[in-house]
């Protein structure tokens, strides 16, 4: 039989219940009620009895926050996206939800969490990623950390769906406003290098800021991407643009990195580009911004426009255009050749 002490103190009573069983050791847990702790003791001993008893006491005094911890210390350096996973876990441990412990976080505490996330107008997409990466801790500390008793609790929701392709390109003047607004709200002297090396060159914003100097032979005219998204390493041929923007950075006597910015660092000075560039282009023409004008704008949206200009130059064809992208079949490359009706009607004249 359990046993149960009571145990009091100026606030108020609690009940110590302790099971002991051969090969189990001594387990212990403490409730507000006599209630309650009977029915644990009797739940726990006959668990026990039947031999299919599972230690909870990991997944209930471990709170999400220490489990974070643990999985950003042990997992997330083994990962490509180390960086990008580690902001995101930091994000996680600012929210309420980390400070519960393991055990208690239920399904419907990660629904709330997608649909509040959704009312901030946070892209589907980024809701899921943020979703799946909390799931993967979970099943981490199930399996390799001693919380056998844990259930999933992002398995029981319906997840976010992935974003839906894109067919964003700039707008007239959009490059030029987008540069005005760099120079204006971006201390790092690496922005604008940045955005037009990438519409010069089609690389993704990781292998950009990934580029060392050994990677770049000026005089081939040719850039090396030893780390790309689909682990193949990659040779990129650089345009005359291309090369200027190289050519005028700071180069250090030690090599190392190209553009010496972080990917979050980026992504936030392009977002207050976008709003910067607004403004000005409201001062210097005193007219209302077109339509979607620097709105909803993302850094992967310059690879897109890159891509889609490699085609309208009627220049290269697409096994030429695949292999300076790096997209491995025509389906995936079609997803970023969205060409102007306009321009193919003028083609067709």
């Amino acid at each position: 039989m359990a046993t149960i002490r009571k145990r009091e103190n100026e606030n108020f009573v609690s009940y110590e219940v302790q099971v002991r069983k051969k090969g189990h050791g001594v387990l212990t847990k403490t409730f507000r009620n006599r209630q309650d702790a009977e029915k644990w003791g009797r739940i726990t001993e006959a668990e026990m009895d039947r031999g299919v008893f599972v230690n909870r006491s990991e997944a209930e005094n471990t709170t999400l926050a220490e489990t974070l911890d643990m999985y950003l210390k042990e997992v997330t350096p083994t990962k490509k996206g180390a960086d990008r996973e580690a902001s995101r876990i930091q994000r996680w441990k600012t929210h309420p939800i980390a400070k519960r412990a393991m055990a208690s976080i239920r399904g419907k505490d990660i629904a709330s969490f997608r649909d509040s996330e959704r009312k901030r107008g946070l892209a589907e997409n980024t809701i899921r990623l943020d979703i799946a990466l909390l799931s993967v801790v979970f099943e981490t500390a199930r399996k390799e950390w001693g919380m056998e008793s844990l259930t999933n609790p992002c398995k029981a929701i319906k997840l976010p769906s992935g974003s839906k392709q894109r067919e964003r390109r700039l707008l007239v003047d959009e490059e030029q406003y987008l540069i005005k607004g760099i120079k204006e709200c971006c201390r790092n002297h690496f922005v604008i290098p940045i955005v037009k090396f990438a519409l010069e060159t089609a690389m993704r914003q990781s292998e950009i800021l990934n580029l060392e100097w050994r990677h770049i032979d000026l005089k081939k005219s040719v850039a090396l991407l030893e780390d790309t998204k689909n682990g193949e390493k990659r040779r990129v041929p650089l345009s005359p643009k291309a090369l200027e923007v190289l050519e005028a950075l700071p180069r250090d006597i030690n090599s190392g990195k190209v553009f010496k910015m972080t990917q979050d660092g980026l992504i936030r000075a392009f977002s207050r580009a976008c709003v910067q560039g607004r403004g000005v282009y409201l001062t210097e023409t005193q007219k209302k911004p077109p339509v979607g004008f620097l709105e909803d704008l993302r850094f992967h949206d310059l690879r897109h426009e890159s891509t889609s200009r490699f085609f309208e130059t009627g220049k290269l064809d697409i096994m030429e255009i695949a292999s300076i992208t790096g997209h491995k079949t025509l389906q995936m490359l079609k997803r970023y050749t969205h060409l102007k009706a306009e321009d193919l009607a003028k083609k067709l004249a």
